[in-house]
């Protein structure tokens, strides 16, 4: 035993050693890539070997029931009720907002599911291969805000489990300064939350499916047992279902599109780099129920938030939207034990949606940057260090509330990246890509200087009109004309559209013929010693005996 001891603390020492320089976190090259001789490239980037492809119709069922069932989901119909509409408007714009979604949601989730290549390298074959990175950084920024708040979220789940055993844990005593934004024992569950939640961030997105329905299934019977428990300590579901309109005429007509798009806004961010998540699918077909699951979910958990915060108005005196806030109301045994039930299930409902929405999407884009020293698992160690305590996520969600608005109105540079995508990919290029060409810098994608200029065209044309409007939501004092603001009452309704027609356009006037090809191209040959091999970027290669013989591949064993 000793000498075992010895022998793994020698092993251990060693590799510390190693990690003290730069050359001991290169990551090991794969055999298999498609990326230029001298650039880098790992399993993480590479086309999605074959043993990873796990992913079935139910897991993408499991994976949108995880990402939409959150706290935000829950809250989601009140801003729209607060600005002066109706339960009913709420539903339509939910219902409407997210089947909005929908539609670059299933052209973009087909992109990972036939290509099997993550959103980094897909956006190559629209932006160029440099131009890319813009969008891969734009991103990464968003995903970086909303993990920071998705996270400080899970911590307010995680004082309700704990409060329900300890009460008296709310008395902690503060000892950290009012400037600082945070009580001591805020921060205790701040920290709790983190260290649970970061192992399960480091599961391997094709491992993943499991924890999706773990998660589904804990969520839907907390949703339903809270709208139950509600109703019956209000004896009915209140009368939010009265409630009048506060605006009406053409302000209350764009205040409807306004709410609508705040929703379709929230879900951009998936619009646009779904690719990381269906390039798991081992049939593609499966990518297509995309477009019933997310309408379907987000309406359910709406309207179990509007009764229960109606059921709240006749308990409690007021409208209580945060499900995490109605359970803080609950004490005594019962109520104790039904409070710690509804914190962990949200506890597992945040986790569930920074895997699915933030995190490993994150991940991927620095996995894409920096392939020579970043995978997706030390991805995921720097995002969640990163958003859950550089970023300071409590200062976020208490004190810059024009810095939430800021992030919401991040859908108008996501969408026409969504827009490029999708456009390019169904219309421009028909479905016909060049797969081992979007990992080099010199091959059929790199247009001019390795940005494709309709892109740039279209992206600004589909942004510029949106920014007086985002100015003002960040900013309410600031003055701009009633036509420019209209236009961002209707973000992204206009960003796509106009990012997707003016990109056609372009692409259709001014093709460039050198990425247009009649069938997709998924390997090439690569020569070693001077022996041809076929590469199909995911199996070890066979030599090449003769140019027309089909040679059957072994499969790597790379998990």
């Amino acid at each position: 035993m000793t000498t075992v001891l010895r022998q793994r603390f020698k092993t251990s020492k060693g590799e510390l050693k190693k990690k003290s320089k730069p050359s001991g976190w290169v990551i090991p090259r794969q055999i298999t890539t498609f990326a230029d001789p001298d650039r880098w490239s790992n399993i993480d980037a590479d086309v999605t070997p074959i043993a990873r492809r796990t992913w079935t119709s139910w897991t993408i069922l499991g994976f949108w029931i995880s990402d939409a069932m959150n706290a935000q989901g829950w809250q989601a119909p009140s801003s729209i009720i607060a600005v002066g509409l109706t339960w009913r408007e709420a539903v339509y714009c939910i219902i409407l907002g997210s089947a909005i979604d929908t539609i670059p949601l299933v052209l973009n989730g087909a992109i990972g599911a036939h290509l099997h290549v993550p959103f980094p390298v897909a956006a190559r074959s629209s932006f160029g291969f440099y131009f890319a990175r813009f969008a891969v950084v734009v991103r990464m920024i968003t995903a970086l805000f909303w993990h920071a708040i998705q996270t400080w979220t899970g911590s307010t789940a995680m004082t309700q489990c704990i409060r329900a055993i300890w009460p008296s844990y709310l008395d902690i005593p503060n000892h950290i300064p009012a400037a600082v934004g945070i009580t001591t024992q805020q921060m205790v569950s701040h920290f709790i939350f983190w260290s649970i939640q970061f192992p399960i961030l480091l599961t391997p997105p094709h491992k993943l499916k499991w924890f999706f329905w773990f998660k589904s299934f804990v969520v839907i019977i907390a949703s339903v047992g809270t709208v139950i428990a509600m109703t019956m300590k209000a004896g009915g579901t209140g009368d939010i279902w009265k409630q009048e309109y506060t605006v009406n005429g053409s302000h209350r007509s764009w205040i409807i599109m306004s709410s609508m798009m705040s929703i379709t806004g929230g879900w951009a961010t998936m619009a646009t780099n779904v690719a990381d998540f269906t390039r798991y699918l081992d049939k593609p077909k499966g990518v297509y129920w995309q477009g019933l699951f997310l309408p379907l979910i987000s309406i359910i958990l709406g309207l179990f938030g509007i009764i229960s915060t109606s059921s709240a108005k006749v308990v409690y005196g007021e409208y209580i939207w945060d499900p995490l806030a109605l359970a803080a109301q609950w004490h005594g045994p019962a109520g104790r034990c039904g409070a710690f039930f509804v914190g962990f299930t949200w506890c597992v409902a945040q986790i569930g949606t920074n895997l699915s929405a933030n995190v490993i999407s994150a991940s991927n884009d620095l996995t894409n940057l920096f392939p020579k020293y970043i995978n997706i698992r030390r991805g995921v160690i720097i995002i969640t260090v990163t958003a859950g305590w550089v970023m300071v996520p409590w200062k976020i969600v208490h004190s810059a509330e024009s810095l939430l608005n800021f992030m919401s109105g991040l859908s108008i540079f996501l969408c026409p990246i969504a827009a490029l995508l999708a456009t390019d990919y169904w219309l421009v290029k028909k479905r016909n890509i060049d797969v081992p060409s979007l990992y080099r810098r010199h091959a059929r994608y790199r247009y001019w200087h390795g940005i494709n200029w309709r892109a740039a065209v279209a992206f600004t044309v589909s942004v510029v009109p949106n920014v007086p409007g985002l100015a003002k939501a960040v900013n309410p004092s600031v003055s701009i004309s009633a036509g420019i603001e209209h236009v961002y009452d209707m973000n992204y309704l206009y960003g796509f559209t106009s990012a997707a027609f003016l990109y056609w356009s372009l692409s259709y006037y001014f093709p460039a013929s050198e990425t247009i090809i009649p069938a997709s191209i998924y390997e090439d040959i690569m020569v070693i010693d001077g022996a041809e091999y076929k590469n199909d970027g995911i199996r070890t290669p066979q030599e090449v005996v003769e140019k027309d013989e089909k040679l059957p591949y072994t499969a790597i064993g790379q998990v």
